[in-house]
This record gives structure tokens, sequence and C-alpha cells, in this order.
């Protein structure tokens, strides 16, 4: 259900992933139409190009022209009206700015790492931070000395596509063990300063059949939600993303039964950042936050509804990057604009996610006194709060 990335298919150039095909959209169709029209008219503009491609996932023109587009349409209103483009996202989504807790992976695994973790994602969540800039550096002393503690297991310290450090453990306990000592090596309370979260990709391990597979062990569906279930006692888990696979709405029903009330379930492969798909897993009653990934959706607008959607229906909105990601910084406008008070853009390694923290210092620095943390408020529901028996 993503937005489709249009690529030119040219097998000489680039393996197939060439864009000149995007790039002659903008520069002809989209221009053709846009041009003369009034730059502050950020839903009607992204209307008429969507209009424009007329395909219900933007195949024609692309999603990668249109969006790229739409953010320059954002990025010279806010120019326009001097303002920071923080407080144009504000302004358009109608919400008060504030700086967002960094969901900060640490530990790379899946398919974003060459090495025998399953999971995905294993990260790390300041949220006892009382700022940005603290939490960041809470971040950055938990990453070295994580680092540390790797070599002197004898481990590899290359890194993973999204900066965080990619050794050959042998399984999820053994990371989290890892990650857990590096936090109390740095002077922090596990459970209190700093939390865990997870990206599990659960699709990844899902057959046809209805069973999941994860380290050579097969799961059925009720028995992959005890899992989760027995690791979140375990271990100061407060996020997990995907836990379930984006077809297996059972499972994502029951998972949100047993843990919704303990922990931040985060669709990302099940809503796609696409407006009526949240809608549905709303009415469903399954997940209770999303992951917002602007290039799922394909324009500003769309993406600012479903952040609008999920905060009326009180599900968390998580902006994030993607794995392959560019220095382009506005995920970090958008975090501060929308005050969704949540940002996932990898660990503080890699100058593609590095660009994102940096951004978010100077916007801390601008606004100063005047702009909140979101720090543990922005997980309130879930402290302190009893695990249901799966079971009963």
């Amino acid at each position: 259900m993503e937005a489709v990335e249009l690529r030119d298919a040219d097998p000489k150039r680039y393996h197939g992933k060439g864009v000149l095909k995007a790039v002659a959209h903008v520069c002809a169709m989209i221009s053709e139409n846009l041009v003369g029209k009034a730059i502050h008219d950020q839903a009607g503009l992204d209307g008429l190009m969507i209009t424009l491609d007329g395909s219900p996932n933007k195949c024609h023109l692309g999603a990668n022209a249109i969006l790229s587009v739409s953010l320059a349409i954002a990025k010279a209103a806010a120019l326009h009206l001097r303002q920071p483009l923080y407080q144009y996202f504000a302004d358009l989504i109608g919400a008060n700015y504030r700086m967002p807790v960094p969901m900060m992976n640490i530990i790379n695994g899946g398919l974003h790492a060459d090495n025998p973790l399953a999971i995905q994602e294993f990260m790390i969540i300041p949220i006892g931070a009382p700022s940005f800039r603290d939490a960041l550096r809470a971040g950055v002393e938990v990453f070295h000395l994580l680092k540390a503690y790797l070599k002197q297991k004898g481990l590899s310290t290359n890194v993973g596509d999204e900066g965080g450090f990619a050794p050959n453990l042998r399984g999820t306990t053994e990371a989290i063990e890892a990650i857990l000592e590096a936090v109390t090596q740095a002077g922090y309370k596990v459970g209190q300063d700093i939390y865990l979260g997870l990206d599990v990709a659960s699709t990844a391990f899902y057959s046809p059949d209805g069973t999941y597979y994860m380290e050579d062990k097969p799961f059925t569906g009720s028995e992959w939600v005890a899992y989760w279930v027995d690791l979140v006692r375990q271990y100061p888990i407060i996020s997990i993303e995907d836990g379930m696979a984006e077809t297996d709405h059972i499972g994502w029903k029951q998972l949100t039964q047993a843990l919704g009330d303990r922990v931040q379930l985060v669709g990302d492969d099940l809503f796609v950042t696409h407006p009526s798909l949240l809608q549905q897993g709303i009415a469903a009653n399954i997940a209770n936050a999303v992951l917002v990934k602007y290039n799922q959706i394909g324009s500003l607008t769309e993406t600012l509804q479903t952040i609008s959607l999920a905060k009326k229906a009180n599900y968390a909105a998580i902006i994030s990057h993607r794995s392959g990601e560019t220095e382009d910084t506005t995920i970090a406008d958008l975090a501060v604009g929308t005050g969704v008070g949540q940002i996932k853009t990898g660990a503080v390694c890699r100058t593609d996610r590095v660009a994102k923290y940096n951004r978010l210092l100077r916007i801390e620095a601008d606004v100063q006194d005047t702009v909140t943390y979101a720090g543990r408020h922005a997980f309130a529901q879930f402290l302190d709060r009893p695990i249901r028996n799966i079971y009963d």
C-alpha cells in the first residue's frame, strides 16, 4: 500500500533505480500546472498534484516527484512568511510545537544488518531527560559505552543501515542485555531515565499458514503474542513496532488486548502512513500508535491528515526516517512543529542520521525556554501500568 516511488527501470543506469522519469514529471506536467498558483495553499497544491497523477498510489507521476514538490512548497511558503519551517508546520496542523523524544536505534539486525539478529531495531528512549539536548547526550554516552562493551567482548562494531552497531550477538536477549549494561555504565537508571524500544518487523517472520519463525523456532500467533508479553515482563520495553505481521489482524487484536495498556504498539507496515488504513485500525482497536513516514503516502497534506487522525483517536504518532536516508532535515522540523512528541531517526552515527539531531539541537536553541521536551509525558499512559493476563 505504500505510494510508488517512480524509478526509470533502466539497467544501464543505477541498476534501474534512476529517477529521470520522476524529474521529468516535475519539470513538465507538475510545473506547468503549479506555476502561478498561490504558494500558501498547501492542501490545494498537493490536491492538484494528486489529481494530476490520477492513480490510487501515485504511480503515474511518482510519489517521489509529488512529495519533493510538496515539501518544496512548504519550504518556499515558510521563507515567504519569514517563519522557521517548524512554525509553518505547526500553523498548518494547528499544533503547539514541542521537542520530541528521540528513539535511538543503537543495535541493528534483521534486513538492516548483516548479522544473526532477527529483530530489526533495538532502541533506547531517554524519556527521563529534562531537555532534548540532555536526551541526545544520554544517547551519545550510551552509544559509545556500548561500542566499548562490544569491543571488550570481541564483537564487531561495524554499523548497519541506520547507524546502530551490527554485532554477531546470539539473540534478542543478548542484545538487550548488552544495551542495559551500557545504560548502567553510563550512569543512567534503566526503566526510569531510559526505556527500550523494538522494531520487530514481524512481517519478515510470517508465513502464509499463519506461523511466525524466529531464530529457527516456529510460533503460532498466540505464542508470538505471549513471547512479547514475556519479554516486556522481563525488560523495560515501552515501545514495540510491527509486533505482528501487517496482514495478521487477529494477532494485532490479541497483542493490543494483551499489551495495549502497557506498551506503545506502533503500526508501520500495518498503516504505511495512510489515513484510511489508520482509520480502519482505529475502528478495529488495533495498535495504539502510528509511524509517520511521509514518502509512504507521498504528500505533506496527507501526512498531516494521518497525524491529525492519530491525535483525535489518542494514538501516538512518531515521525520517522527511512533506512535509506539523505542529509535532509525536514523531518526534524516536522516532529517539532506537529508536536507529536517522538522522532525516530537512527543512531548518533552517520551524517544522514546526525544531521537530524543537529537540526533538533538548533531548533531547541532557537526556541529556548518557549518549548517543552515531551519526555515522560509522551509515554505517560504506559508508565507504571500492569500487563494484562493474556490467558484469562
